[in-house]
């Protein structure tokens, strides 16, 4: 009767006929996605994605298998590699059944409105955070760097060797511009200029290997070597690389790997402006980026180790300090050390302004005067905050160790079981069960690294965890 009362109209008869016919070659496929017609090539794709992964967490990673020895820490990388490969393929379904491809949005169509603020405020949040501790790097880093390139014994105390003017130089004339972009896919160039300066580090890393003797001989020319040098290291098991470690620290490795592909927030606008996107292309871009950094982590964590064995810091750069203060080309890694983790901030700022356009102008056509005047404004705070707290690393530990298994495993899973359709895929089927057994192993790593942040601060030793 149905059929009747609507009146059979041809058109809707043929438009579906269209649908189950397969495309014809040259005639233009309509996307599923209706936000926005993307022109980034693949490979700048992930280039961007790839940088925004690759992170400072990268420089504590030799310390990190230092820990867990060399097969330990092959298996657990592998595991979170694979885990986040699988997490980035629920936020693209997701977003697949909803059509826009924006994390916020998946919020909305999980939760309603509270869904959208929560996963805008903890996207910002994170990013933040890490836009932070890309700053205090350059922070602490660039004096010393030019410190050392002057040829200079201490600090005197000039202007370019003051960190605070150092990174307002660096966010007016170098992230700013940057951050300027209409468009991610305009910085796949500096991505790619990013990441090459990592090569660099990492061929320098192998290098350094070779050149090296194991049992350190240390330069003591006024250096104050760190007490965990008492170590006898001309003892023979010293230079032998173990397979397996468990000691007080290796628990600690497990929340630093656990956010060392912390790329979540990226990954939708990155996906928005990819050409021809497909559910599948985009995780092949994710799939490239990760196996490429998951290969980049594992060597340099690997020469790292094998360079120092058990001597090595939690810092990877600072380690090579001790054994010769004053090498050019130490000099020159910290250097493109600095200029990677000085481009990453534009990508990382990207889903911050997109955040919070999307809880403060929903309808809003772009506008040069929000996008640019954001962009200031996050700069600002940014600076503010590296500059007068000099705790803010604490701080955004705490923040990150909430935040990041909140991207990575807890909002993915929740959202791909609230918003995948139930006639497509029942609630008690395969699929949904382990989206939420994967957010509920977001909960355990969270609850890991906030317990081990609290244990640090009650023993009162600092080391550093967090992904970015």
């Amino acid at each position: 009767h149905c059929e009747i009362k609507r009146g059979f109209d041809p058109i809707d008869a043929l438009a579906e006929q269209e649908e189950f016919l397969p495309h014809k070659p040259g005639a233009k496929k309509e996307s599923q996605f209706t936000d926005f017609e993307g022109k980034t090539s693949f490979g700048m794709s992930v280039f961007n994605l790839s940088n925004a992964i690759m992170g400072s967490g990268i420089l504590g990673l030799a310390f990190a298998m230092s820990n867990t020895g060399i097969i330990l820490f092959i298996i657990l990388l592998l595991f979170i590699a694979i885990l986040s490969a699988y997490s980035i393929h629920l936020l693209l379904k997701s977003a697949g059944v909803v059509g826009i491809r924006a994390y916020e949005q998946l919020g909305y169509r999980a939760f309603g409105h509270p869904g959208k603020m929560l996963a805008a405020i903890i996207i910002t949040v994170h990013n933040i955070g890490a836009m932070s501790s890309y700053l205090f790097i350059v922070k602490s880093e660039l004096p010393l760097v030019i410190q050392a390139f002057l040829g200079k014994q201490e600090n005197t105390g000039e202007w370019f060797l003051n960190g605070s003017y150092l990174i307002i130089i660096v966010s007016v004339f170098i992230i700013f511009p940057l951050a300027l972009m209409k468009h991610l896919g305009y910085l796949g160039y500096t991505s790619g200029f990013s990441l090459s300066c990592m090569v660099f580090f990492l061929i320098s890393v192998i290098y350094k290997k070779f050149n090296i003797p194991c049992p350190l001989e240390v330069h003591h020319n006024n250096i104050t070597i760190p007490d965990h040098y008492n170590i006898d290291t001309t003892t023979d098991d010293f230079c032998e690389p173990k397979l397996f470690t468990i000691n007080s620290q290796t628990a600690y490795t497990i929340p630093i790997l656990a956010f060392a592909f912390v790329c979540h927030p990226e990954v939708l606008p990155i996906y928005t402006e990819l050409r021809d996107p497909t559910k599948k292309r985009m995780q092949k871009v994710a799939n490239v980026s990760i196996l490429a950094m998951f290969i980049m982590y594992l060597l340099t964590a690997l020469f790292g180790y094998l360079t120092f064995h058990g001597a090595v810091e939690s810092e990877l750069l600072h380690t090579y300090n001790y054994v010769d203060p004053l090498d050019v080309l130490i000099l020159c890694v910290r250097l493109a050390v600095l200029v990677a983790v000085t481009l990453t901030v534009p990508v990382v700022l990207f889903p911050i302004r997109r955040a919070l356009l999307q809880i403060l102008f929903p309808d809003k056509p772009f506008s040069w005067l929000r996008h640019v005047s954001i962009a200031v404004g996050l700069l600002f705070l940014v600076n503010l905050l590296v500059i007068f707290v000099p705790s803010i690393r604490d701080i955004f530990g705490i923040i990150g160790a909430t935040s990041a298994p909140s991207l990575i495993f807890i909002l993915p899973g929740i959202f791909y079981f609230r918003i995948v359709p139930e006639d497509q895929e029942p609630l008690r089927s395969k699929t949904k069960i382990q989206a939420l057994c994967f957010a509920a192993l977001g909960f355990i790593f969270m609850i890991m690294s906030l317990s081990f942040i609290i244990i640090d601060w009650v023993t009162g030793e600092a080391r550093s965890v967090g992904g970015h």
